[in-house]
Order: structure tokens, then sequence, then C-alpha cells
């Protein structure tokens, strides 16, 4: 009795044969839902919400790239090309030209930075722009000429220098002494 058991136990939990494939895999065949957008298949992850289709029409000419991932372990080529793009230290951002070269070298890093392209929403800026620009974290380039106008610094400024200049404000030391006595006194 106890073999008859047994064999339909294992009977029972006897695995199919796996099938392993060789070769390439089809990218049409896995990712049946992909888009076509200027003759380049895109697949969107259903899973990720934000995700968005770029627009049809003319590519951006700048990307704004950022370094991610630390490049602790990672090979010496990818250590290079991100030190020839000026993306060695955590956190940074460089801009970069949308030419076949920078593509080559941000597709071998791909991994490891996030690439934004760069919008104009009110135009591109001419050379005496540049001083006034700024590049958003979404990658939008504006254009601020003026923040305030002037009686509104003077009055900042003026608002600024009465108040380090003013008797009642208080000092480090009192600050001290404010703070020492609610430590050892906190009811």
């Amino acid at each position: 009795m106890f073999k008859t058991v047994l064999t339909a136990f294992t009977g029972a939990c006897r695995q199919p044969a796996l099938v392993r494939n060789y070769g390439k895999h089809n990218k049409k065949f896995l990712y049946k839902d992909g888009v076509k957008i200027n003759n380049i298949y895109f697949y969107p992850n259903s899973e990720c919400s934000s995700h968005q289709l770029p627009e049809a029409g003319e590519p951006s000419k700048l990307f704004r790239v950022r370094r991610i991932k630390p490049v602790k372990g990672c090979p010496h080529w990818e250590k290079r090309i991100l030190r020839d793009l000026g993306l060695y230290e955590v956190n940074a951002v460089a801009v970069v030209k949308n030419i076949p070269e920078n593509n080559a070298r941000l597709w071998k890093v791909k991994h490891l930075v996030e690439v934004l392209p760069i919008t104009f929403p009110h135009g591109e800026p001419t050379a005496a722009d540049i001083d006034y620009t700024f590049l958003k974290e979404d990658g939008s380039c504006v254009v601020v000429k003026e923040l305030d106008t002037r009686t509104v610094r003077d009055k900042r400024l003026e608002a600024a220098v009465q108040f380090t200049q003013t008797e009642e404000r208080m000092d480090g030391e009192t600050l001290r002494k404010d703070s020492r006595l609610k430590w050892l006194n906190p009811w």
C-alpha cells in the first residue's frame, strides 16, 4: 500500500519537460502592441501610466541627460563614456546634441542615465537671451528676461537692510540661551 501511495504522489508532482529556444527572440512576436511613429517602433509600458508616446514631428535638437545610477562596478568603457559626457559626478546633468555619435554613446549607457528632449515652449533663445535662459527638470528651456520690477527689488533690499540693523532682532547668543532652556525644561 505504501508503494502505491508513493507512486501516485510522485506521478502527480511530475512537471512537464521544459523546451529551450535557441536563437534570438523576435520582437514583433514578443511585443505585438508596438506603435510605429516616424519609422520607429515604440513599445509603451502598460504598467506605467505616465509614459507618453513621442509626438510625430520635428525631433529635439538637444537632450538633457542626467545620471541616475552609480558607476561602481560598471565596466571601464561605460565609465569613460560618462566621463566624456560630463556625467561622472553624482546627479550630474549635461546638455548633449542629438547627433548619431552621441545617440550611440547614450545607447551604451542607457541603464545609467535619464534622457529627456529639451523643448522650447516660447521659441529658441537668441544670442542676447543666453544669460536669461533657464532649463527646467522636465526638459523645457524658458527665457526669463526680468523677474521683478526695479521698485519691488529695491523694497526687498531695503527690508533686508532694515532687518539686519534692527536692535530688537535676536542675536546668536540669545537664541542659544533660549534653546538651552527649552532643552533643559521642555514642559
